[in-house]
Order: C-alpha cells, then structure tokens, then sequence
C-alpha cells in the first residue's frame, strides 16, 4: 500500500498519526525541493525504528568521538573488525563488544539520531511524502532501538510551540553568542545546569550556534533553547556571526575547548575533558599543546596507551620541552614500562634548569634502580 502528496494538503504529523494508528510497517520518505533536502523514517508496526536525512547524517561514529564516548583507536579498532566482517557487523555492536562503550549509551546515542531527523522533518511544511509499504528487513542503524510515534507526536509539537518563542530572542543558527557585560547582580545568583554550563563554556564570541551545537554533540534546539534561557537572563548577548574572520573563530575555539579541558581536569571530569581535549587537537591539527592537555584528560580517565600516544606525538613537535618529557615517564611507568619511564625522566632532568628540585622524579629514579638492582640478583629456589 502507497500513500503519498504534498505536505501543503496532508501535514506531516497527520502522516505520522495515520501510520502509528494503523500500525504500518514500511518506509515514510519526505522530500522538500525548496529545502533540497530528503529524509526517511522507517516504521515497525507503527513505532519509529530508524531515521536518516540527507543534510545532516550523524555517522555514530563522529558523533561518539565528538561527545568524547569513544577514542579515535576505539573508532578504528571498530572499522577494522567491521571490513573483516565485510561491513556486516553493525559499528555500534562493535563497540559494545570491544568494551568501549556500554549498551545503554549505545542505545541513547542512536535514539538521539533517530529523534533529530524526525524532528527535523516535523518542522517542514512543504514537500511531498511518500510512504512505502512493506517487512522492514534490515535497516542501517547501529542498534535497534524502538521510539513510540506518539511520544515523537507529542515531543515534536512541544518542540514547534518552543521554537515560536525561542526565535524572538534568537533568530536563527548563525548567530554567535558572547558573554555580556558583567552584571553583579546576575552574577551573583547565577545557578545553571550542567548542560548549561556546557553551552556556556563554549561562548566565545566567535563561534556561532550552529558551530557550537556541533562541537558540543548537542542537536540544535537544545543549543538555541540553552542560549534563549541564557540571553534571557542576561548573561549573554547575540549578534550576527556573518563579519567574524575565519582564523579568528579557530583561535577562539582551540582556546575555549583548551578552557574547558582544563577546567574538567581540575573539577576531576574526566569524560568531559577528553572531549574538549580531542576537539583541540582536530581544529589544531595536533599542536603539541593540545595534545599534551588530551593526554593529561586520557590519563586520568585510566587510558594510559592513548596517552602515551599523544604524548609521543607532542614530543615530536617539541622535543626540548622537558614537562613533555617528565609526563611520558609517569605514563610509561604507569603502563609497566619502566625503562621508557627512567628514560624520559633523565631527559627531562636534562632539559629542565631546575628540575634538580623535583624531588618525586629523583625518588622514581632510585625506585627504578632499585628495581633493577633487584632484578640482576640470582633466583635462588
């Protein structure tokens, strides 16, 4: 069975409502011209199991790695087992297998995708649709999840109302947000949320919203409804993103996910700077700076290995930076590799003029000797 015509005669929440409440099984496609866009909902038994739009995919993968769930060696370790496996196995079972991410994050994130394209297809009044009876066999998503069409209804016209009210304060995604002039009042009783704090984090004065939606995994309403509250209140202010330099928006956004890393670091939200940590090191190109703030993130996150990677990268780059040298060391040493630890300790006493003060380094160092000493003594049985 086939339904289908434009959206000017039929909205797409009546469509959404005729499928949920005859419990079809098929592929709703919607396309707008105007927007030169095209989405696909995939429906079980009336209930959403999968969604894909043309404009804005979310590979899993990305989205994992940017929202610092995944490490860039989890992502190819995943890749390579999925070519072994001729692009069978789906990624986000990959990764459950592989211990990187739990199942329960697995499910959220796929229904976090699922959810944003069909809201985006909510939002459209124009284009056709066309729904495709039949047996969803398999659809490409990285797990399976089930989302009731009437709760995606009911959230999605919530969103609609919400949005009506966001744009007087916030006209669109190309904005950019700076922090407004300081306010002691405000100041003062300024209580916010943690996705809050996120977003405001992430205000630069350069980035514009869409940008920092991104950045942060974050979907585009949850950014522009975040900024709403935050502009309301005034602590800060929009203007037009459209005069902001290039090159001025990478350095503001290296320094700001540079901020937050080490503001994580210091609060012991590790998650958090990892994230931050590997989105400077991918606008930086992998600056020495950069890497050795990820790796600081990833060793209190207990990912010694990855690390030691970043770390080795950094020297590469910098190799008379004695700190880089001293932070290898106590990572080798942590993953068992105590040669490569007393190796880098010496060059770090080498390179730095006052190291000689470094009490801790000197107490590994004569650990290590010991330790070795140890190991040259014949075993007696």
């Amino acid at each position: 069975m086939a339904i289908e015509g434009p959206l000017h005669e039929l909205g797409i929440h009546d469509v959404f409502q005729l499928l949920d409440l005859n419990r079809k099984t098929g592929a709703l496609t919607v396309t707008s011209f105007v927007r030169d866009n095209r989405g696909t909902v995939y429906f079980d038994r009336g209930a959403v199991v999968y969604a894909v739009i043309r404009s804005n995919p979310h590979p899993l993968g990305q989205l994992l790695l940017r929202s610092g769930k995944i490490s860039e060696g989890d992502l190819s370790r995943a890749q390579a087992v999925q070519q072994r496996g001729g692009g069978r196995p789906r990624l986000g079972e990959v990764l459950v297998e592989l211990g990187a991410i739990s199942r329960r994050e697995l499910e959220r994130q796929v229904r976090f995708q699922v959810e944003e394209v069909v809201f985006e297809l909510m939002s459209w009044q124009e284009g056709f649709f066309s729904f495709e009876e039949g047996e969803v066999r398999e659809v490409p998503a990285e797990a399976a999840v089930r989302i009731s069409t009437a709760s995606v209804l009911m959230e999605g016209a919530r969103r609609i109302d919400e949005w009506s009210r966001i744009v007087s304060k916030v006209p669109h995604l190309g904005m950019v947000a700076a922090l407004a002039p300081v306010n002691e009042e405000q100041s003062a009783s300024l209580d916010l949320l943690p996705g809050e704090w996120e977003v405001l984090i992430a205000v630069d004065g350069v980035r514009d919203l869409r940008t920092i939606a991104h950045e942060l995994a974050r979907s585009d309403f949850d950014v522009a409804r975040t900024v709403y509250g935050l502009v309301s209140t005034g602590v800060v202010e929009l203007r037009d993103g459209a005069d902001v330099p290039a090159e001025d928006a990478a350095a503001a956004a290296v320094r700001a996910h540079l901020d937050r890393a080490r503001a994580s670091l210091v609060g012991g939200d590790a998650e958090n700077a990892v994230s931050a940590g590997r989105m400077a090191v991918a606008i930086t190109q992998g600056s020495a700076e950069a890497r050795a703030i990820l790796a600081a993130a990833l060793t209190m996150a207990g990912r010694h290995d990855e690390a030691a990677t970043e770390l080795q990268h950094a020297i590469e780059q910098d190799a008379a930076n004695p700190g880089l040298h001293r932070a290898l060391g106590c990572c080798a040493a942590r993953r068992g590799a105590l040669d490569e630890a007393v190796t880098h300790w010496r060059r770090y006493l080498e390179l730095a003029p006052d190291a000689s003060g470094d009490r801790g380094i000197h107490e590994a160092l004569e650990g290590a000797a010991a330790v070795h000493a140890l190991l040259r003594e014949p075993v007696h049985v």
